[in-house]
């Protein structure tokens, strides 16, 4: 068992609340990075506004955009069919009045989805993360550490992913660039691994553990056991572990994600969803999809690869981003 001993970072003020606005502490161009991480669905959709008259090829053309963005047939439709009752009650005459009654009805479908990450109870409090290859699971940990140290709260992290030596080199990089001790081992059974990490955050009193785990497709039946048998022994090592259980989703992977969402949240009961690489050629429609289909919690969007561009999920704001 291998532990990485620093001193501890000392953290610094947060935004508070799941949805900052523009004048709090959110960190500088937060909104302007998740416009741009947007771009290319908010391309898509605003031309068609432009000097629009208000009749059914306009409706037509929004939800063929709507659908090519990854929103799905029930998102689209059910958008739509709102903008057209809509229209007809307030007697809409422009595209741009259009615009802002789309933009205010998606944000009113997603606003279900905000979900502010609070670490109430007794500490230690767990967070297991999922999530298939390449979806920057462990990334995500890393800026994760560093939101949590920015609500001053100690973390520890687990190497669960026992199968990929490159996955616990990554994450033991992440825990020295944050500063906090990672329990790692070399093969093993990742279950083991994380009830020692469970029992080391007990013992020392820390805040909040995160746990990695292998990536895996919800189609890999044996995989998929393996990850309830570690949601059982984390459940047996803390009463009410893990308190937490997030999916990390691509945010490129379009109607795939949907079924990562309905299979993993199956499978473990998801509490939270972490969107990753909304990096300017993500159609980000897939929100909407969920929302209407499978609504689990958006916690987190990463919109680039800095440490600070993992932050809280705003409906308003990612509404707006997409259709300002």
């Amino acid at each position: 068992m291998k532990f990485l001993k620093a001193k501890p970072k000392q953290p610094t003020p947060a935004s508070e609340g799941a949805c900052p606005a523009p004048d709090t502490a959110a960190p500088p161009g937060w909104r302007a990075r998740l416009k741009s991480s947007l771009s290319k669905t908010n391309r898509a959709l605003i031309h068609l506004f432009s000097g629009a008259k208000i009749d059914e090829s306009l409706f037509e053309a929004l939800e063929d955009a709507l659908l090519m963005a990854d929103a799905g047939v029930a998102a689209s439709g059910f958008l739509i069919q709102a903008l057209r009752q809509k229209a007809r009650a307030e007697h809409m005459g422009d595209g741009e009045a259009a615009r802002a009654a789309l933009r205010a009805l998606l944000a009113e479908l997603l606003q279900p989805l905000e979900r502010p990450l609070a670490f109430d109870g007794p500490p230690p409090r767990t967070i297991l993360m999922t999530g298939v290859n390449g979806a920057g699971k462990t990334t995500s940990i890393g800026k994760l550490v560093h939101y949590v140290q920015r609500q001053r709260k100690s973390v520890l992290l687990a190497a669960g992913d026992t199968f990929r030596a490159a996955a616990r080199e990554q994450l033991i990089r992440w825990g020295e660039r944050n500063q906090v001790h990672v329990i790692a081992q070399q093969n093993g059974d990742p279950a083991a691994v994380i009830f020692d990490a469970v029992a080391a955050a007990r013992a020392r009193g820390i805040d909040v553990l995160i746990a990695d785990t292998a990536g895996r497709l919800p189609t890999q039946s044996p995989l998929m056991e393996e990850l309830k048998k570690i949601k059982r022994v984390m459940g047996k090592a803390l009463t009410g572990a893990p308190h937490e259980v997030f999916l990390t989703i691509d945010a490129n992977t379009g109607q795939n994600a949907l079924a990562q969402v309905q299979a993993f949240d199956a499978a473990l009961g998801l509490t939270g969803l972490i969107v990753t690489k909304l990096d300017g050629t993500a159609k980000g429609g897939i929100l909407a999809a969920i929302a209407r289909e499978h609504p689990v919690p958006v916690v987190f969007t990463g919109t680039g690869e800095q440490i600070d561009d993992l932050q809280p999920f705003c409906a308003k704001a990612y509404a707006q981003a997409l259709l300002a």
